[in-house]
């Protein structure tokens, strides 16, 4: 397989002028290159530069069983999120009817902490279901 140098050389950004070397003198051909083939250094810099340490967060330990608890249901206000919450409360009146819900509007975006509900949920809550729009 052939590369084509000058491709290679536009897709790393750099002139195809790199190729040329030296300019060539007709008079002296005893100089030499400036550029001896095979040995040709390129220093490029990762585009996608250095991604953040990633935190890992542990999973909420899981609850052995639903029954008598209460379950916070939470929008984070996203169309349609509060009729979605709306029949899992139905479901779980009908399916778990010892299972309490209570639903709640997150203050801010999907991305933006609500301590003030977070605390009531740690509280008095057992467990939450959150409906996170796209």
């Amino acid at each position: 397989m052939k590369i084509n140098r000058r491709k290679l050389l536009s897709l790393i950004g750099l002139s195809p002028a790199v190729l040329a070397g030296t300019p060539a003198v007709a008079d002296d051909k005893k100089k030499k290159p400036a550029v001896v083939r095979g040995q040709e250094k390129f220093e490029t810099l990762n585009p996608k530069g250095m991604p953040p340490a990633v935190q890992l967060v542990p999973m909420a330990p899981r609850l052995d069983t639903l029954d008598g608890k209460t379950v916070f249901l939470v929008s984070d206000g996203f169309a349609g999120a509060d009729r979605f919450l709306a029949q899992i409360a139905i479901w779980f009146q009908k399916n778990m009817p010892s299972v309490k819900t209570v639903y709640r509007l997150k203050a801010g975006a999907y991305f933006d902490d609500d301590p003030k509900l977070m605390a009531e949920i740690k509280a008095s809550g057992n467990a939450m279901i959150m409906a996170y729009g796209h």
